[in-house]
Protein backbone atom coordinates (compact mmCIF):
# COMPACT_ATOMS: atom_id res chain seq x y z
CA UNK A 1 0.00 0.00 0.00
CA UNK A 2 2.81 2.43 0.83
CA UNK A 3 4.36 1.63 -2.54
CA UNK A 4 1.10 2.65 -4.25
CA UNK A 5 0.98 5.93 -2.30
CA UNK A 6 4.59 6.69 -3.16
CA UNK A 7 4.00 5.98 -6.84
CA UNK A 8 0.89 8.21 -6.85
CA UNK A 9 2.87 10.98 -5.16
CA UNK A 10 5.74 10.76 -7.61
CA UNK A 11 3.41 10.72 -10.61
CA UNK A 12 1.22 13.63 -9.49
CA UNK A 13 3.35 15.84 -7.24
CA UNK A 14 5.04 17.82 -10.00
CA UNK A 15 1.68 19.24 -11.11
CA UNK A 16 1.10 20.74 -7.68
CA UNK A 17 4.22 22.90 -7.90
CA UNK A 18 3.72 24.24 -11.42
CA UNK A 19 2.15 27.65 -11.95
CA UNK A 20 -1.60 27.18 -12.29
CA UNK A 21 -1.19 23.52 -11.55
CA UNK A 22 -4.16 23.31 -9.23
CA UNK A 23 -7.32 21.91 -10.75
CA UNK A 24 -10.66 23.17 -9.61
CA UNK A 25 -12.14 20.47 -7.38
CA UNK A 26 -15.19 18.67 -8.69
CA UNK A 27 -18.24 19.31 -6.53
CA UNK A 28 -20.93 16.68 -6.10
CA UNK A 29 -24.03 18.81 -5.45
CA UNK A 30 -26.02 15.85 -4.11
CA UNK A 31 -23.33 15.07 -1.55
CA UNK A 32 -23.19 18.75 -0.54
CA UNK A 33 -26.96 18.72 0.10
CA UNK A 34 -26.67 15.55 2.18
CA UNK A 35 -23.82 17.00 4.24
CA UNK A 36 -25.69 20.26 4.84
CA UNK A 37 -28.69 18.26 6.06
CA UNK A 38 -26.47 16.25 8.40
CA UNK A 39 -24.88 19.44 9.73
CA UNK A 40 -28.36 20.81 10.46
CA UNK A 41 -29.35 17.62 12.31
CA UNK A 42 -26.19 17.70 14.40
CA UNK A 43 -26.61 21.39 15.20
CA UNK A 44 -30.15 20.79 16.46
CA UNK A 45 -29.06 17.79 18.54
CA UNK A 46 -26.11 19.74 19.94
CA UNK A 47 -28.26 22.71 20.95
CA UNK A 48 -30.79 20.35 22.57
CA UNK A 49 -28.17 18.63 24.72
CA UNK A 50 -26.52 21.94 25.65
CA UNK A 51 -29.80 23.26 27.06
CA UNK A 52 -30.26 20.33 29.43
Amino acid sequence: MIHQWKRALLEGASGEFECGGRKKPEIDEEQVKELHAKIGELAVANSFWNEI
